[in-house]
């Protein structure tokens, strides 16, 4: 059953798992519709406050959000299409909607926002779950854990190069089609986390199942929770699952599990914000972007991390629009986030798998978190690497002549193994202790490294 049907047919069996007490007061009545926005009369109701419209031409009720006033007038925003609302329809209020139910019976499924599950047999909570805030503070700074110890991702280029910290959050920025979802599926499966919560945030709806079976693989699945909600659903839809997402991370966590959270993508939340940001009569600012996003989006990311028990290590993938990775949303995130993996659409046209640049990329903690040999060997093949990309062109056609820039007489030697640690096939597995040994035995020579050869 879709999110669209729980939510227009209202049936109470069905919301079970995120409705209780439902207090029909107060009431109130429709007053004007302007695009998504519903204006209505509704004494008693505040910011967040959840309401059922009546819509008797689709037989049902729809839930919507108090987002804002203006004049004495509640502006609502509707979880899915106002289709059968006119001027006069009723308004009731609730007290739901803000906690959900979280435990076990979770892993393994996939669930909406509303959470129902979209594929299998009934959620079953029974009493093996816990009641988790959907909104929550961060937690007190003098109470986090430092981040001290590698998380292991399973992908060899950012765990020898860009090593991720446990706690970490760190975004995947990049144009559409270069590869963020491969990679997150890749991480899922072979990642050092205990659960993984994925968030597949405004998605297109061909693409979940393909992630999903592609990507993730039963494996994967095994010790994930995935909560998806398609593009074409509501704004409130879109960052209820952000929140969702991150309440189930933090349950996980406090049970002092390694939890690995996913968001695919952070920019469509940002996205969902400025359409309920601009419909409620919020300025513009940056690129159209509403205070409000620039607002949200700490407040959703400090959640993360090291926490008083547990950690939440956040893979945040960041949708740049036009490939420019200083737009609002990719600069916000630059300066909340611990660090970033830049995806290049040059090396993803040469069929370089994972497109990761190397160069433009950083992990802010990794200083903290590998030893000094590790250090020194990261960043001299970093230093190989820019030399080889400012010198490219002149190796390409030929004019470079040896020995008379040592660092990149180097580089063109030691390019193929170095290309050759770099790639890495979707269904390739590396731990975190190959991924060191590999980049080891890459200092030596071009034909050391066997990314086929297995590390104890």
């Amino acid at each position: 059953m879709s999110t669209n049907s729980i939510i227009r047919t209202f049936d109470r069996k069905q919301l079970r798992g995120t409705m209780s007490n439902i207090d029909w007061d107060p009431q109130g009545r429709v007053c004007d519709i302007v695009g998504t926005i519903i204006e209505a009369i509704l004494p008693g109701a505040s910011i967040g406050s959840i309401v059922a419209i009546t819509a008797p031409v689709a037989s049902g009720h729809i839930l919507a959000e108090v987002a804002g006033f203006r004049n004495e007038r509640a502006l609502l925003i509707p979880y899915s299409s106002v289709q059968g609302v006119a001027p006069g329809a009723s308004v009731k209020g609730m007290k739901v909607l803000n906690q959900i139910h979280v435990g076990d019976h979770l892993l393994g499924r996939i669930i909406d926002p509303m959470m129902q599950p979209l594929f299998g047999p009934p959620l079953d909570a029974g009493e093996r779950c816990d009641i988790a805030p959907l909104e929550r503070e961060s937690p007190n700074p003098m109470t986090r854990q430092r981040i001290n110890k590698p998380f292991g991702l399973g992908i060899r280029a950012i765990d020898g190069l860009l090593t991720f910290g446990e706690g970490q959050r760190l975004g995947i920025m990049a144009g559409s089609g270069v590869g963020k979802s491969v990679m997150l599926g890749m991480m899922a499966k072979h990642s050092d986390a205990d659960i993984n919560v994925i968030g597949l945030i405004g998605e297109r709806g061909r693409e979940v199942r393909e992630f999903i079976e592609r990507d993730l693989g039963p494996e994967g699945l095994a010790r994930s929770i995935v909560v998806v909600v398609t593009g074409d659903q509501s704004s409130l839809l879109r960052i209820r699952a952000a929140k969702v997402v991150t309440a189930i991370a933090e349950h996980f966590a406090s049970k002092n599990k390694k939890v690995l959270l996913m968001m695919d993508s952070l920019t469509r939340v940002a996205m969902a914000q400025r359409e309920i940001g601009l419909a409620v009569g919020e300025p513009p600012t940056t690129k159209g972007y509403p205070p409000s996003v620039f607002s949200l989006l700490p407040r959703l990311l400090e959640r993360c991390g090291p926490q008083a028990v547990g950690s939440i290590s956040g893979l945040y993938t960041v949708l740049v629009d036009g490939d420019d990775f200083n737009e609002p949303i990719a600069d916000a995130a630059r300066g909340i986030l611990d660090g970033q993996i830049v995806l290049s659409r040059t090396l993803a046209a040469r069929h370089h798998f994972p497109a990761i640049e190397v160069t433009n990329s950083i992990s802010r903690v990794m200083h903290d978190i590998v030893d000094r040999e590790h250090q020194d060997t990261a960043a001299h093949i970093k230093m190989l690497l820019g030399v080889y990309q400012e010198n490219f062109d002149y190796v390409q056609i030929g004019s470079y002549q040896a020995g008379t820039n040592p660092p990149l007489d180097e580089a063109i030697r030691l390019m193929p193994a170095i290309e050759k640690f770099l790639k890495q096939e979707r269904s390739e597995q590396s731990t975190y202790a190959a991924s060191l040994a590999n980049l080891a035995e890459l200092i030596n020579g071009p034909n050391r490294f066997d990314p086929n050869e297995t590390h104890e």
